[in-house]
């Protein structure tokens, strides 16, 4: 038997979403510390208490933003290594991901970078995890590509690529190139990922004068 959905939780669920949307925009511009449910409140045009309705306080409504964010890389990372294509394609498709993520994202990603440590214990074990699983499926692409990497290599790489990515929203913000952007970051983090090492050891570029 369908549930029905009424006008009353769809206007809930709206509201959910908006809490979501400026808390993300709120907490990226003036950080968690200092944002107040009043504050919350008033950018979707609610009393402070009225979160209360949605989020059992601001470190819970944190927890929701950094676990949805973290679910929906997961699944998307989860869906293109699940796809029947070879790994150059694989790894193409994850990078776009991520890059087209973390640009449209940019709120979510500067939060997540620096308000991690203040989520509530069992939230920040569900973002880990999902986080984990998320690098792991890169790392098994990564592999396929190159298997002489060890895990160590493949995890370092990986990491690598995503900081190099996740890095952009702090410095070109509401780009007006975002192609340009977005192709560079592409480019820049295939090239990295997939770096090739001479003898095994780190070759220093030559100093520029």
């Amino acid at each position: 038997m369908a549930i029905e959905v009424t006008d009353r939780d769809r206007a809930k669920a709206l509201r959910r979403e908006a809490l979501l949307r400026e808390s993300a925009r709120l907490f990226a511009t003036r950080g968690f510390s200092a944002v107040s449910l009043e504050d919350l409140g008033a950018a979707v045009g609610v009393s402070g208490p009225a979160v209360y309705r949605h989020f059992s306080g601001k470190q819970a409504l944190l927890g929701a933003l950094l676990i949805d964010v973290s679910q929906r890389l997961h699944d998307g990372g989860s869906a293109v290594v699940a796809r029947d294509t070879d790994p150059r394609t694989k790894l193409h498709d994850l990078i776009v991901f991520h890059v087209t993520f973390a640009l449209s994202e940019s709120d979510v990603i500067r939060v997540q970078d620096r308000d991690l440590s203040q989520l509530a214990t069992a939230d920040h074990e569900k973002v880990r995890s999902l986080q984990r699983a998320y690098i792991q499926g890169w790392m098994q692409v990564l592999g396929e590509l190159l298997p002489d990497l060890d895990v160590a290599e493949r995890r370092l790489r990986v990491q690598a690529g995503f900081g190099l990515i996740n890095s952009t929203p702090h410095s070109v913000g509401s780009s007006a190139h975002a192609s340009f952007t977005a192709a560079t970051l592409v480019a820049m983090t295939t090239a990295a990922l997939l770096a090739e090492l001479s003898d095994g050891e780190y070759v220093a570029a030559p100093a520029i004068m």
